[in-house]
């Protein structure tokens, strides 16, 4: 079978041990979208879906089994991780259009780490990288190349490509807005029994990936936007729910995962996607990313409960009002404690994103967020270390701090890589110090509802209150190395002449 455009990407689970670990694959949604709009404009495609394999070589199997005229690397915009720039994937991506060179065929390539360092991957094998929202400049180059006419690449708005060793970008391209007039992704391409059979194994339910909007109006400052900029653009609730009924009665998961940065951030699109879920009988328990302040508006959490959240991720950061105002988050933590109030009510799993090593960030504030923790229980969290990205106001303040490492190599790499007030090592034992105080937390609580009669116990629950045993002893140990390296710090500062913080982590209740 030939075709004209082969897409791939190059996230692979395989080359991400935490996410490996997870067992939560969702196939690359972006890259779907992409396929999606060349196909319907009558260029023949097919898919390498590069997330489950076990290296780069299955592209050679592809190219060869396909024999395409075009190789596309598209990463996929709506893939968290993909975001995060992780150096193991840019080494695939170049070990891919190797490959494709391999056999004389043209490489595009797209997504956040490209744009941020297109030049590199122009080096290495690529022919034109397509920057910023990529489908229709992803279909303007393709019919360029298809049809020998590679010289009309400085007319198409949204590229950077290489000429007479000289990089040339031309200007971007306009946002798409009007999202309800795209074509669904192309969802026939995806091997679903393989996604299918790595769920119910590990999680016994299936779990797909959406999404409802495009960018974030927001100005935290550490968050980069090399996609669509500073800009949010909405689908309607009756094209979301086509989509949602259409998976239900075809591959029919168990559950949604919205990967919007932000959803339902128009006032009354939830209450109006809740009524046409319900109408239609297309409902689908979902989780979501969502902000405090969101959650607080009148009715928002009860219209997600009526059409059937189950689980909402808020960015917290910090239980330090400090912090969330150094980092231009927008909201404040009595609004994440109202958020998580609220959510209990209405039976949804409230889940933060924790993040530390801002600068500025003391003894005191990290404190303030394990207290927050503590008090709030939310039913998980995630913890990460802050991670300077080009094109953040964040970035430019700690560049010049940075060494040669300006990328983390997977997900679980959580460097330090600037001079934060406490060293690497004290970080990374941080996360692990926070992570087994909040399960043992969690594991305490779940055991006195169960012996109150205030839960009925799940398998979860009993495994986590089995862990009690584990989580008792090794806390004590991680706290120790917490103080070691903390006491490094407090001992340098001794030296230097500076002050010395009030208290230890973990001391406040």
């Amino acid at each position: 079978m030939t075709v004209d455009v082969l897409l791939t990407h190059s996230y692979f689970l395989r080359f991400d041990p935490k996410q490996q670990a997870a067992h939560m694959p969702y196939p690359p949604l972006g890259t779907l979208y992409a396929a999606s709009l060349l196909r319907n404009s009558g260029i023949p495609v097919q898919l390498c879906d590069t997330m489950l394999a076990d290296s780069e070589q299955i592209v050679r199997k592809a190219i060869e089994e396909s024999r395409p005229k075009l190789l596309v690397i598209y990463d996929d915009d709506f893939n968290y991780l993909n975001k995060m720039c992780l150096t193991r994937m840019r080494e695939a991506a170049f070990v891919i259009s190797g490959i494709a060179k391999e056999f004389g065929i043209p490489v595009i390539v797209h997504g956040s780490d490209a744009a941020d360092h297109a030049e590199q991957y122009l080096l290495h094998g690529a022919d034109v990288v397509v920057v910023g929202e990529g489908e229709k400049t992803l279909h303007d180059v393709s019919f360029a190349f298809l049809n020998d006419q590679r010289e009309s690449l400085r007319s198409i708005p949204g590229v950077t490509f290489m000429q007479d060793g000289i990089v040339c970008a031309t200007g971007k391209r306009a946002v798409q807005q009007m999202l309800d007039t795209l074509p669904f992704p192309a969802w026939d391409l995806v091997d679903w029994t393989s996604y299918r059979n790595v769920w119910m194994k590990h999680h016994g339910y299936f779990s797909v990936n959406m999404v409802t909007t495009r960018g974030c109006p927001y100005h935290c400052n550490w968050c980069a936007k090399p996609i669509y900029g500073q800009v949010y653009n909405s689908r309607s609730p009756e094209n979301v729910a086509r989509e949602m009924l259409l998976l239900k009665q075809t591959v029919r998961p168990d559950h949604i995962w919205f990967a919007d940065d932000i959803f339902g951030l128009k006032p009354g699109w939830v209450k109006h996607f809740a009524g046409i879920v319900n109408e239609q009988n297309g409902m689908i328990p979902f989780k979501i990313q969502s902000r405090a302040d969101l959650l607080v508006r009148p009715d928002e959490v009860a219209s997600l409960a009526q059409a059937g959240c189950s689980e909402v991720w808020i960015g917290a950061e910090s239980g330090s009002q400090k912090i969330l105002d150094a980092m231009d988050k927008g909201i404040t933590v009595a609004q994440i404690s109202d958020a998580r109030k609220l959510l209990k009510q209405h039976k949804i799993d409230a889940a933060f994103f924790l993040q530390f090593g801002y600068r500025g960030e003391t003894l005191d504030d990290i404190t303030a967020t394990i207290s927050m923790l503590k008090k709030l229980q939310p039913e998980n969290i995630g913890i990460s270390v802050s991670y300077p990205l080009p094109g953040t106001k964040f970035y430019d303040s700690v560049v010049s701090e940075m060494g040669e490492k300006k990328n983390w190599t997977d997900s679980d790499d959580l460097s330090l890589m600037y001079r934060g007030t406490y060293s690497p090592q004290f970080y990374k034992q941080l996360h692990r110090f926070v992570h087994k105080t909040f399960r043992l937390k969690q594991g305490l609580t779940f055991l006195k509802e169960i012996l109150t009669f205030q839960r009925v116990p799940i398998f979860r629950d009993v495994r986590r209150i089995v862990l009690i045993t584990y989580y008792f002893p090794m806390l004590l140990l991680e706290r120790c190395a917490l103080l070691v390296y903390q006491n490094n710090r407090s001992h340098s500062e001794r030296s230097s002449g500076a002050g010395k913080s009030k208290s230890d982590v973990g001391d406040k209740k």
